[in-house]
């Protein structure tokens, strides 16, 4: 597994609500308390949730959507995102019931209109401490090609980086989502404006 480094040794950093992270808001602690009731541990409690947000919050590429969400409450109300929403959601989710939870990002190579461009990619981090350590996950959604799981024994994210074509997996755990992120996904009104704004660079 890849060695993190926290953007901060304050844990209670990665326990915050935020303007984009709002688990204060009803829909997050509802559906949180929802997720947890049957669970008893940390590690439990987290693979719960984080397989509600990769299979039952869709990614909006996959589904041809139209809507850019962008803070946590509206990508479940609306039950879509692109990576970077979907990362908030989780967190969200996950910091609501007390499990510290950072974002991490990518830059990988994508085919856009036959057209190779690099872009950033959103996931997580989440401090499980029962076992100790902290662990990525990717919500992304899976799909053909694409199998990503909570797994304490192996890292098993969306996209696995190609060194050979310059991706790069960048190793710090962020208590804060990407500002570059933040302004794209609010600053676009369609899928297709985002497309056009999204950023390649942390």
């Amino acid at each position: 597994m890849m060695h993190l480094e926290l953007e901060t040794s304050n844990l209670d950093a990665y326990l915050e609500a935020s303007d984009v992270i709002d688990f204060e808001q009803p829909i997050i602690r509802e559906i949180a308390a929802q997720l947890i009731r049957a669970e008893t541990t940390d590690v439990a409690r987290a693979k719960r949730i984080y397989e509600f947000v990769r299979d039952r919050v869709s990614h909006t590429f996959d589904i041809q959507g139209d809507i850019v969400t962008c803070q946590a409450s509206e990508v479940l109300q609306h039950r879509q995102g692109i990576c970077f929403a979907k990362s908030h959601l989780l967190a969200a989710i996950l910091r609501c019931v007390g499990i510290p939870t950072g974002f991490c990002y990518q830059r990988l190579l994508f085919e856009q209109e036959n057209a190779p461009e690099f872009t950033l990619h959103g996931l997580n981090a989440i401090y499980l401490a029962s076992v100790g350590r902290w662990i990525r996950v990717d919500a992304r959604g899976n799909k053909p090609g694409v199998q990503a799981e909570l797994c304490l024994e192996k890292e098993m994210l969306a996209f696995p980086i190609r060194a050979e074509l310059h991706e790069t997996d960048f190793a710090i755990v962020y208590s804060r989502p990407n500002v570059n992120v933040i302004t794209a996904l609010r600053n676009s009104e369609t899928i297709a404006q985002l497309i056009q704004h999204l950023p390649d660079e942390l």
